[in-house]
């Protein structure tokens, strides 16, 4: 059974930065795609990066594009988010997500087959 275990989440100021981690385990992590998706209190659940088996093809939203990086450790069944110049905008929890079918990386949460249990990214002006 596979199962995905969120960390780095914190307070941070604006202007800071924090690496996310994902933890895989259970099925073998170089074999599906992985995202990254946010919520807010209120909002609906956004999304913020993919990336595909590989590592090599990755996709970002356009409101962290040039902030934010995913990459990804086969070797270690880890997925990164590293978040630079974060805003009070970018608070929300954050979740990694796996997609177990077979394409490119998707940036629709319905794609994805098993959900982290989310990580809490507090950002302070």
């Amino acid at each position: 059974q596979v199962q995905l275990v969120e960390s780095g989440g914190g307070l941070v100021q604006a202007g800071g930065s924090l690496r996310l981690a994902c933890a895989a385990s259970g099925r073998a992590f170089s074999t599906y795609n992985m995202g990254w998706f946010r919520q807010a209190p209120g909002n609906e659940r956004e999304f913020v990066a993919a990336t595909s088996w590989s590592g090599t093809s990755t996709y970002y939203a356009d409101s962290v594009k040039g902030r934010f990086t995913a990459s990804r450790s086969n070797a270690k069944n880890t997925l990164y988010l590293q978040m630079n110049s974060l805003k009070p905008e970018d608070t929300a929890v954050y979740y990694c997500a796996a997609d177990f079918t077979n394409g490119p990386p998707s940036t629709l949460g319905t794609e994805y087959d098993l959900w982290g249990q989310g990580t809490q990214v507090t950002v302070s002006s």
